[in-house]
């Protein structure tokens, strides 16, 4: 007796090819019936002998697409319809929308080889893409995925491509940027008076032979432009770093295959799986000993940041240079990667030579995904292409629709709705006028995608946040254009610690109090110093701030976060007298002026653009200075690398210190580094301190598994030696290592909290 089984799907499931696996699945099992796309996810029905239908759905969950997941799946029989055939229904159009927008992801295999076959109408086609692979998030408009609404909708296909796109047995069955030479997007190349000045294969050999010639070239990938020149040229390389601005700040590096690019780097198994895999991110790895690539692409440091070519433009473009490349994203500081060649010629005219540039619109701007290992743990330090955006299935369907806004740096958004999370790709700091508009920009891009309109808000507790200030505009502004009625949402405000420790909670699904440490940089605390070394006992509900470091000041405020020397000196006058300070002979003190020196003692005195702060990073930095490492920082986490390369294994030692009531205490510590001038040894000891003072913490509370998040835990060193104390201790332990463990996660950590808010 033939059945029918109706059968509904949520997940990544739109974009990926699900709907002709669904067809090729049922033609197997010669089953009867339809599938079709919603905008909430993918409803089928099937019929057939009931053997055949188990064995259906049974397929249907192990043998998955490539880039398809399924979050829920509702089966239901209901009556016998008698249908002649499978067919593919078109797609419907609900106001709930639900489906989550799938990631871009890199040139897949199959594609890869028609790229290079001769015989083949896609034959170095620098826009070929499938089911499998290609641009989703940085095309669309709005769900469902449907041509029409992407960028893709300007392209008419030819008669060939529509033949491919209409076969349900095809590859390319429904593939949105579905094109080729005949219909699809064209390359131009653009001078430095934005002109057009050649097209297709003439544009890419233009481009190839320009930065064989040393120069630096803007190329159109898939979320933004990269700024790309030869990566064994010193000259070229220096001649980027003038014109960009970027003295010392690492450069990633684009290699032409692993072959190359194990030439010059160390790699281990889990790195190589990671540069290997369709995501294609950066990946922070070891340098070899002999180094292929120019030194000032990444200079003072052990570390390169590497990848794969991941669009065929990439492909084509390595494959004609045929040497590793810097390609780094496009944009101004403090900026957001730039998506269009008009922005290029008038923010970077004087940087680029030439723009390699095409015609399918960049709906949404991306950046390149950034990460790294740290012993067998992932740490996301850059959560984008790839990636994001990323969808969570949540444990229960929450009561409200909620947006949280992030924080001010590495900023990033995440939605609740129903019983699904969405957290967004990497927006970037908010310190200029471009990158907030680039975040609201975001924030309008989701609410269209899931025709959203919040009832919670959720911000950080800083009121100088530029998204807290969002928010509570938002606020008064609904308010007035209501005649002064109560706004359509309420805000909630989250602190930015105990939203670190959310975001490892959210990711591992957590609903136990957890031992959670949250070292980072700065943040709002609760009794609005800035903290940044913090200890709490934490769930989803609720924190207890149990132990922190001793507070220290910021000489000069927001100076003291570019300029070490300050903390270190800080430091000092925590502990020393001014005459005390004087008689030192530290490398640190010639850094200033006597002058200098006696104005800063001053101002630190008076309380005067001085601060207070528990923060751990700032403690990094204050170490790095004492010892002679760094005192005025180039970019963002340097003192962290230079540390991680001068630390030694075999140097087992720990400095002193010691807890009064909640407080741990520096100053001896701070005596012994001041009577030691070897850098490895300081560097090595004091990492092996960091991690004594976690574990002496943890041994007050065995029964609490331990949480660790915030952007200190960005360090390798300190990853890998906190990873293997908790397996020699047997502790239960959690980093974040799918979304960003830095300042990127606390979006997540808010949503999260107010997810459970109502269920205290």
């Amino acid at each position: 007796m033939a059945v029918n089984r109706k059968v509904e799907l949520r997940g990544v499931v739109q974009g990926v090819g699900f709907r002709p696996f669904i067809y090729q699945l049922a033609h197997r099992y010669d089953l009867k019936g339809f599938v079709q796309n919603s905008s909430v996810g993918v409803f089928l029905e099937v019929e057939g002998d009931p053997p055949a239908v188990e064995h259906f759905l049974e397929a249907l969950q192990n043998e998955l697409p490539p880039l398809a997941r399924i979050d829920t799946i509702k089966s239901s029989e209901i009556p016998y319809s008698g249908c002649s055939d499978f067919e593919i229904l078109q797609s419907q159009s609900r106001d709930d929308k639900r489906v989550p927008v799938s990631p871009d992801m890199g040139i897949c295999d199959k594609c890869q080889q028609e790229m290079y076959d001769p015989a083949n109408r896609r034959d170095h086609y620098p826009f070929i893409n499938c089911t499998d692979c290609g641009p989703r998030y940085s095309i669309i408009q709005t769900v469902p995925y449907d041509r029409p609404n992407t960028s893709m909708h300007f392209f008419v296909m030819c008669e060939a491509c529509r033949h491919e796109y209409t076969d349900p047995t095809n590859r390319r069955y429904h593939a949105q940027p579905i094109s080729c030479p005949n219909c699809g997007p064209r390359l131009k190349a653009i001078d430095s008076d934005h002109q057009t000045v050649a097209k297709d294969n003439t544009a890419l050999k233009l481009a190839v032979d320009a930065i064989k010639a040393g120069k630096i070239v803007a190329l159109k990938g898939l979320g933004g432009f990269h700024l790309m020149c030869d990566a064994t040229n010193n000259e070229a390389v220096s001649r980027l770093r003038e014109r960009k601005r970027r003295p010392a700040k690492p450069f990633a590096v684009m290699f032409p295959d692993m072959e190359a690019l194990k030439a010059s780097t160390e790699l281990s198994v889990s790195e190589t799986a990671l540069i290997t895999s369709k995501e294609k991110p950066i990946v922070i790895v070891r340098k070899a000993t002999k180094l292929s690539v120019a030194e000032n692409v990444a200079p003072y440091i052990d570390r390169l940041g590497v990848f794969l070519p991941y669009t065929p433009l990439h492909h084509l473009l390595l494959e004609r240079i045929g040497r590793p490349i810097v390609a780094t994203s496009a944009n101004l500081s403090d900026e957001p990667i730039i998506r269009n060649s008009s922005e290029i010629s008038k923010k970077l005219g004087d940087v680029v030579d030439l723009i390699l540039d095409h015609d399918r619109e960049i709906v949404n701007a991306n950046d390149d995904s950034v990460v790294q290992m740290a012993g067998d743990q992932k740490i996301t330090l850059r959560h984008a292409r790839g990636f994001a955006p990323k969808s969570i299935k949540l444990p229960f369907k929450s009561k409200k629709k909620i947006l949280a806004v992030g924080a001010n740096q590495k900023n990033s958004i995440a939605l609740v709705f129903d019983d699904m999370l969405i957290l967004s790709p990497h927006i970037g700091d908010l310190n200029s006028i471009e990158a907030f508009e680039y975040f609201e920009r975001t924030v309008e891009t989701f609410r269209r995608f899931y025709n959203f309109e919040p009832e919670v808000i959720v911000c950080d507790k800083h009121l100088n946040y530029e998204t807290t200030k969002w928010a509570k505009q938002l606020k008064i502004d609904q308010r007035k254009s209501s005649g002064g009625k109560n706004s359509k949402f309420k805000i909630i405000e989250v602190q930015h610690h105990y939203a670190h420790l959310l975001a490892g909670m959210a990711e591992h699904q957590l609903n136990e109090k957890v031992l959670g440490f949250a070292f980072d940089g700065t943040g709002y605390g609760d009794d609005e110093t800035i903290w940044g070394g913090e200890v709490m006992i934490a769930d989803n509900h609720s924190y207890e701030r149990v132990f922190t470091l001793e507070p220290f000041a910021l000489l000069g405020g927001e100076k003291a976060v570019k300029e070490p020397r300050r903390s270190a000196l800080a430091l000092l006058f925590e502990h020393y007298t001014l005459d005390e300070v004087r008689s030192l002979d530290l490398p640190l003190l010639k850094q200033f002026s006597d002058n200098e020196i006696t104005l800063l003692y001053r101002s630190w005195k008076q309380g005067v653009n001085t601060p207070r702060t528990s923060s751990m990073g700032r403690l990094f930095d204050a170490v790095a200075s004492l010892a002679d490492i760094l005192h005025i920082s180039c970019f963002e986490g340097e003192t962290g690398l230079l540390m991680e390369q001068l630390y030694d294994r075999s140097i087992t030692g720990i400095f002193p210190f010691y807890f009064i009531d909640s407080v741990i205490k520096l100053q001896p510590m701070l005596n012994a580094i001041i009577a030691m001038d070897e850098k490895k040894i300081i560097v090595s000891m004091f990492l092996n301190t960091v991690v004594e003072m976690i574990f002496q913490i943890a041994e007050k509370y065995p029964d609490l598994a331990l949480l660790f998040s915030g952007g200190v835990f960005q360090n390798r060193v300190l990853v890998e030696q906190i990873s293997r104390r908790c397996a020699k201790e047997k502790h239960t332990f959690y980093f974040q290592n799918e979304t960003p463990i830095n300042d990127g996660g606390i979006a997540l950590g808010q949503v999260w909290f107010a997810y459970y808010y109502d269920t205290k």
